[in-house]
């Protein structure tokens, strides 16, 4: 599986250690940054993961910041990405099973890294169930396309 990671400086540090258990699982992870715990705007990065999964060009996406949320903020804002900030392994399969969730967000601050690595086996692993919940993934594919980003009231023209 590809799977695209990134984080910004308060996710480093565990960015890397799912970055290698990723790569010793077998998957082909491609490390969109940071490259160090300098200072830097998540957005940045929540976006250019965010970007190759909506493309395809990633089958998953992985995002580390301290909490998590602001990633998943950030990586919602992407048509065709539903980014979900886990906290333990039961709520990583749940999201896949039932949501189609295709980018994962961890607190770096929060999670240590051997809960990490069972959230990611469990996000990875899961596949979409689909049934009835293909029709739910539907209506938020459609919400997306029918308002503008930051605007849930004004219809796009």
């Amino acid at each position: 599986m590809r799977i695209f990671i990134g984080s910004d400086h308060a996710g480093f540090a565990l960015k890397e250690h799912v970055k290698s258990y990723l790569e010793r699982s077998g998957h082909d992870v491609v490390d969109v940054g940071t490259h160090s715990d300098e200072s830097v705007d998540y957005p940045d990065y929540a976006l250019a993961v965010a970007r190759a999964v909506a493309s395809g060009e990633a089958d998953l996406g992985v995002l580390v910041c301290g909490t998590g949320l602001g990633m998943e903020i950030a990586a919602n804002k992407v048509r065709g990405v539903r980014a979900v900030q886990v906290m333990d392994p039961e709520l990583a399969v749940m999201a896949r099973k039932h949501n189609d969730a295709n980018v994962l967000t961890l607190a770096g601050r929060h999670t240590d890294p051997q809960t990490a690595e069972r959230i990611v086996d469990a996000f990875v692993s899961t596949a979409f169930e689909g049934g009835r919940h293909e029709r739910r993934v539907g209506k938020i594919a459609a919400i997306e396309q029918q308002y503008r980003p930051g605007s849930a009231d004004r219809k796009e023209s």
